[in-house]
């Protein structure tokens, strides 16, 4: 291939190659493998060739030269030959003031560098991130990937206030910058929304719900939809029971329209089960499936390219909604069209077909004659206008738009432009979604399955036959009921919890003491199973530890009840139940059968107390404890095993999880022993392999451990936390006061719920901020690391009185 541009540019290209492989040989062999795809995408050698030598400049530059070969073909692609050498040179800039920030340069796809505007958005990019490195000597590597976010989100003018906050966040506390520029910090985030002029709709919801009741005279459910903004472009979402409103949208016309939008699909039908019904009246479907096995049913033979099909009916079906609401809402149909962008000629994608199409249909509906669609579009769409058009009718128009309206396929990371602002996604919520490369998408994300997947352990993919998820409500619905348990084991009876039906985890609302206010669905916890296991050090507990504990159940012993309660209409006893002996006899005159239960026994009463002991697995119960006391998690499994054994000879109801956090979208509860189950040799093997992860974000944990209450009957609960240290969390900003609120919120929310919290600490600036958290008397700070497995025993005994 090189020898074709002659004997002069193979032999400098050859030369090109020992420099590089004897400078580093995995460099050369990525410059090597890499000279193919660029010659054929350049048609010339030479200069990219000499690019690439100088990367030979720099120490450890592998990597760096690896990237720049994979992109070389886009460049040049993209970019032209001008473009490609502008692109080159930038990056090179940056390799000689900081490599790691030229490898990250070279390693981003040049469509996400450029966001689409070829060589003036690179330009525009490079000269923002001059502008940075002159002012505060900022690094590109540091921000690089937020930067396109923002921009990408916000605009291009959004990026410098936003990363001059972040060089003053950096200096003041390192791991606190790193999460402000990925945009995983609620600072970030805030700084970002105060800087923007777009409408915050979460602020505005009782407008939004009064001008929904206005005019469809309909009460709607608002729910937050989870988007944030490395996550894309926000849309207002429905499924069907609920609106689902992002954080921010870009005005406030969008989050009106797009709210009543969304409204619309709820009022006229877009989830109408007997309309979808129809649509398989000729296939053998269970009259009783919901609506997720109806559109399983509905889409399978679109598998092969469901995402132009969903966009297809979405076309459909938002022109049917929203007729009916033009007719409903004076100039809703007028203002739609007034917010929709114009279609830029020298910009064209495939989704500017879609929303080229939408915009003539929009004029259709609004009687306009040189809507500008073809005669069979118009013929094909007419009869969504009608007011008895249902989603039927809509599918069935997608069926023909789909064969015959010569649409393109959409790349996924174009499918949000393909929808007009204030529309979207209209089976997103229902619909399984194929797995984020970046696991950035969650709950409110709306990237389709552009293409079958198989299914992945967290439910996310989509396979030739999708696995829809179940809707949360019907999941809680269909809970299993109560069932008895051993009472030698647990005192009281326990209904088995739903099973959580988002691979999310289970979302809680916290507390923001700066705003005044909670923000909703924010921290999510997941339930994930410990899997390390360590028997021997159970036993070396045991043993270590044996006169303690014989001690401990000598006095768990003195607590248990000896009172003996009557227990009357058994089947056996030491005396006569008169008023069951009364009334056998006269069912027994009275023709009928009645059971023998007419005796009374006596039984020990039985304290109804349930507890729930939640253990701090983070990183720091891994710290030594002084004078050679060897590690803090050695403490803390004696200390659980120990609580477990003792609380076996009292008899209470007793659960055992362990909890830790990275971020507010991961806080993972470990299950240790739950209340019906046995202090067996597996839960004491749990115990002895626990370990110290992540971080603390308790406020999480205390309203997931009220929840799990919520499955046990029991007239006094007690929730009793084992603590290293303060509630803390690598997104918190740096602001400790902030997760510090939080959990005291979360307390005060378990005592409104019947949950008796307590923490017993061994950090010895406890004083300094228990006393806020948890209020005085329900806290203690061992001043001795040792004696916590000891105390923590006699610390229940104490609260259970």
């Amino acid at each position: 291939m090189i020898a074709r541009h002659g004997a002069t540019v193979l032999l400098e290209w050859l030369e090109a190659c020992g420099e590089l492989v004897v400078h580093d040989p995995e460099g050369g062999r990525a410059f090597i493998r890499g000279s193919v795809a660029a010659t054929l995408a350049s048609e010339e050698v030479l200069p990219w060739t000499a690019q690439a030598r100088r990367f030979a400049r720099w120490r450890g530059s592998a990597q760096t030269l690896q990237g720049f070969m994979a992109q070389l073909p886009a460049a040049f692609g993209l970019l032209g030959h001008a473009g490609q050498g502008r692109w080159a040179e930038i990056g090179l800039i940056w390799c000689r003031r900081h490599l790691a920030s030229g490898t990250a340069y070279f390693a981003t796809p040049i469509r996400d560098l450029t966001a689409r505007q070829g060589i003036t958005g690179l330009d525009a990019l490079a000269t923002t991130a001059e502008e940075l490195f002159e002012r505060r000597n900022l690094m590109l590597a540091t921000y690089l990937q937020g930067a396109m976010r923002v921009r990408n989100l916000f605009g291009l003018a959004a990026i410098l206030p936003w990363a001059l906050r972040g060089c003053d966040v950096l200096q003041s506390d390192r791991m606190r910058g790193e999460t402000y520029f990925r945009l995983e910090s609620e600072e970030s985030l805030g700084q970002l929304l105060d800087s923007h002029s777009g409408f915050r709709v979460r602020d505005r919801e009782r407008l939004i719900a009064m001008l929904s009741h206005a005019w469809l005279d309909t009460e709607i459910t608002l729910e937050p939809s989870g988007w944030s903004p490395e996550r894309g472009r926000p849309f207002v979402e429905a499924d069907a029971r609920a609106v689902y409103l992002p954080l921010m949208l870009p005005s406030r016309e969008e989050a009106v329209l797009g709210s009543l939008h969304a409204a619309g699909h709820l009022r006229y039908g877009t989830f109408d089960l007997d309309a979808l019904r129809r649509l398989l009246a000729g296939a053998s479907v269970d009259p009783n499936t919901p609506l997720e096995g109806l559109l399983q049913c509905l889409l399978a033979p679109w598998q092969d390219d469901l995402a132009r099909f969903l966009l297809c009916f979405d076309l459909c079906e938002d022109l049917r909604v929203d007729a009916r609401l033009g007719a409903a809402v004076p100039n809703y149909l007028a203002r739609l069209e007034r917010l929709a962008p114009r279609t830029a000629s020298t910009s064209w994608t495939a989704a500017v077909a879609y929303r080229t199409l939408a915009r003539q249909s929009l004029r259709l509906a609004r009687g306009h004659s040189d809507h500008g669609l073809s005669p069979q579009a118009a013929q094909r769409l007419a009869p969504l206008l009608d007011p008895a058009a249902t989603v039927a009718d809509a599918f069935d128009c997608a069926r023909w738009l789909h064969t015959h309206g010569m649409l393109p396929r959409v790349p996924e990371d174009e499918f949000a432009e393909a929808y007009l602002p204030a529309r979207g996604p209209n089976l997103s919520r229902v619909l399984p979604r194929r797995k984020a490369q970046d696991g950035a998408r969650g709950a409110g994300d709306t990237a389709p399955p552009s293409e079958p997947q198989p299914a992945d352990p967290q439910g996310s993919g989509a396979g030739a036959q999708p696995n829809l998820r179940h809707d949360p409500a019907s999941a809680e619905a269909g809970a299993v009921g109560a069932r008895t348990v051993d009472a030698r084991r647990r005192r009281g009876v326990m209904r088995a919890p739903p099973a959580p039906s988002n691979p999310r985890g289970r979302p809680y609302p916290e507390w923001d003491y700066r705003e005044g206010r909670y923000k909703r669905d924010w921290a999510w916890v997941q339930e994930r199973e410990l899997t390390e296991r360590n028997a021997a050090e159970a036993g070396r507990i045991a043993a270590r530890h044996r006169r303690t504990l014989q001690q401990l159940k000598r006095a768990m012993q003195a607590q248990k009840p000896t009172r003996l309660a009557p227990r009357r209409r058994q089947l056996e006893g030491e005396d006569i139940d008169l008023d069951a002996a009364v009334d056998f006899v006269v069912e027994r005159h009275g023709g009928r059968a009645p059971e023998s239960a007419v005796y009374r026994r006596r039984v020990p009463a039985q304290r109804d107390v349930s507890v729930i002991l939640l253990a701090d697995l983070s990183t720091s119960i891994m710290q030594l404890v002084p004078r050679g006391g060897g590690r803090l998690v050695d403490r803390v499994r004696a200390g659980i095993l120990l609580f477990a054994e003792s609380l076996e000879v009292v008899g209470d109801g007793y659960s055992i999880g362990g909890f830790c956090s990275k971020y507010r979208e991961n806080v993972t509860w470990y299950p240790i022993k739950e209340f019906d189950q046995a202090l067996s040799a597996t839960v004491r093997e749990i115990v002895g392999g626990l370990s110290g992860r992540l971080a603390t974000r308790m406020g999480a944990a205390i309203r997931h451990a009220v929840t799990r209450f919520e499955a046990v009957e029991s007239r006094r609960r007690l929730l009793l936390i084992l603590s290293d240290g303060r509630p803390e969390d690598y997104d918190d900003g740096g602001d400790r006061r902030y997760l510090h609120e939080d959990t005291r919120m979360a307390v005060k929310e378990a005592v409104a719920a019947g949950v008796h919290p307590f923490c017993v600490t061994v950090d010895a600036l406890g004083q300094e901020y228990l006393p806020q958290i948890f209020g005085k008397g329900h806290y203690l700070v061992l001043d001795r690391i040792d004696r916590l497995p000891a105390r923590l025993p006699e610390i229940y005994l104490r609260l259970r009185r």
